[in-house]
């Protein structure tokens, strides 16, 4: 029963919502549809005697993004045709014995290393042994001939076709992803600034509580990677993609936003991380903790911090200007909480200048901090009407 309900809510979220489980439906049904399509012309038009490198080929274009499909078919195809010539070439000056297959398979395997096939590089060393045995079995020259232009016309009809059905059936454009990478990071920074805000305010900064930090800052920067990718993902869905040309979508054929917001908080990131290396420095080093009101303000300021990291994680291009006021909002309080931690370091006669302690390093990352989620705030607020 816990399966059936699972897959059952997993149905659902495929169709209620345009996220992960509904592009898996998608791929899966565009791949069936393209090797059906693919089977059916190289068995049932062309009579292929191995008619079932159309349909693997057919799959093999289908991708996330129409440019990535383009581009891993065309070296697909390339490693094809080197992969048939390369047995050609040495089948009929060899014959078809098991010297020429040693000879066949270190030439495939060496030029399967090439970087221009990318990830295409082994199918060269896949469709030399699938031509050998082709090859091997033929009794003449003319059907060997035959059969080998056979394996290239399949892959071209299965890649033809395969591209084909990617590019009609629902084209996939993926600008979505874009924002969903900046909400995971920012949902990983809105986590370690808020553990910091409470430790920070109860002057709990123990050595357990500063690893945590640390692994917590470490995931944010995985994040970054990840955002990276999926900004690079909606970026190459929109080339070749006839579904940017819709009204709909053309209000989001441009990422500048989100390269400049990813921007900034990958600084942040950083600013954190070095932060969370200062508190640890703080627990190492001091014995009491006779600075305790600025502690406050400095958890204070994290809190505030992690109310503007809440908002990008729930950024959404539709509902941007709303959120940029909010942001706006947010960052007047967290430059207020800024002025405050400032403050205490100057009331309370903070070592800032002192280079054996750790005090002079947390102010300026704070100001640096606050200076990068100023500028994700003002990004947004510009590009908000455009």
């Amino acid at each position: 029963m816990g399966r059936l309900k699972s897959a059952w809510a997993w149905l659902t979220r495929a169709w209620c919502s345009s996220g992960h489980e509904r592009q898996t439906v998608l791929i899966v049904a565009k791949s069936v549809l393209a090797a059906t399509l693919a089977w059916w012309v190289a068995h049932g038009l062309v009579h292929a005697t191995s008619p079932a490198f159309a349909p693997f080929s057919a799959v093999l274009t289908m991708s996330v993004t129409i440019h990535r499909s383009v581009w891993q078919t065309l070296r697909y195809v390339a490693a094809v045709v080197v992969g048939v010539a390369v047995q050609a070439a040495i089948g009929f000056s060899a014959g078809p014995d098991l010297f020429a297959f040693v000879i066949v398979a270190v030439i495939a395997l060496t030029l399967s290393q090439a970087r221009t096939l990318g990830e295409q590089g082994p199918q060269v060393a896949t469709a030399a042994f699938f031509a050998f045995s082709v090859y091997s079995q033929s009794t003449s020259n003319t059907d060997r001939v035959q059969q080998l232009s056979q394996i290239v016309l399949l892959v071209l009809i299965g890649c033809g076709i395969g591209l084909t059905v990617n590019l009609t059936v629902a084209p996939p454009l993926r600008y979505r992803s874009a924002e969903q990478g900046l909400h995971v990071l920012a949902a990983e920074m809105e986590t370690l600034l808020d553990d910091m805000a409470d430790g920070l305010s109860g002057s709990d900064v123990s050595e357990e509580r500063a690893e945590r930090w640390r692994a917590a800052g470490e995931r944010a920067q995985t994040a970054v990677g990840q955002a990276r990718a999926g900004l690079s993902t909606a970026e190459n869905s929109l080339p070749f993609n006839p579904r940017r040309l819709l009204p709909a979508h053309r209000s989001h054929l441009s990422f500048t936003r989100y390269r400049q917001v990813l921007a900034a908080m990958e600084r942040a990131v950083y600013q954190l991380a070095s932060l969370t290396r200062s508190l640890g420095r703080w627990q190492e080093t001091e014995q009491t903790y006779t600075f305790t009101p600025v502690l406050k303000a400095y958890g204070e300021f994290a809190a505030r911090l992690r109310d503007l990291a809440h908002v990008i994680a729930e950024l959404d291009g539709d509902s941007l200007t709303a959120q940029a006021e909010e942001m706006k909002e947010t960052a007047d309080q967290a430059q207020k909480a800024l002025q405050e931690v400032l403050d205490a370091a100057s009331e309370y006669g903070l070592p800032l200048a002192d280079a054996t302690r750790p005090y002079g390093v947390l102010v300026v990352e704070a100001t640096r901090l606050m200076e990068e989620f100023q500028h994700t705030c003002d990004v947004l607020r510009d590009t908000a009407d455009v």
